[in-house]
């Protein structure tokens, strides 16, 4: 399902983040806000709770991952097409500490036929914590219900 103009392709992913984030049960439980979704690219936003912390008292690689990931599924389904991650990487340049909001920008990078690749960056305030990139995989199928009616 590709959308031929600006608005309807905004449209398109807002209707596929309201989708996604309805079933989305782990986002939502780790406290994630959407800021933005738009086609190709999404803002997640997260602050790390004592709970999401390491043994040496930094926010957890496993959460700030998690995040970048959930970045990276809205902006890569933001066509509606129902797609998953291939392979992600991710670089710690700085830890997270307790009680960061963290934001993680999302971007398409590249896509050609059912492949693409997102950057994601991590970020306290204006300081990047983590680059993240993900390989994506289209599968088939539009997952926006009142869209794939019409």
């Amino acid at each position: 399902m590709k959308a031929t103009t600006g608005a309807e392709a905004e449209a398109v992913a807002q209707a596929a983040a309201e989708t996604m984030w309805r079933d989305d049960g782990a986002s939502r439980a780790l406290g994630m806000e959407i800021l933005e979704v738009g086609p190709g690219r999404a803002r997640l936003a997260m602050t790390i709770r004592p709970d999401m912390t390491n043994g040496h008292g930094t926010a957890h690689g496993g959460f700030i991952f998690t995040l970048a990931d959930s970045a990276f599924a809205f902006a890569c389904n933001s066509g509606g097409e129902r797609t998953v991650a291939a392979h992600c990487s991710i670089t710690f340049l700085r830890p997270g500490a307790l009680g960061d909001r963290l934001v993680a920008t999302a971007r398409e990078v590249s896509r050609s036929g059912r492949s693409g690749l997102y950057d994601v960056s991590v970020a306290v305030g204006e300081t990047v914590i983590a680059e993240f990139r993900g390989h994506s995989r289209t599968v088939g199928g539009s997952f926006i219900d009142r869209l794939a009616e019409g």
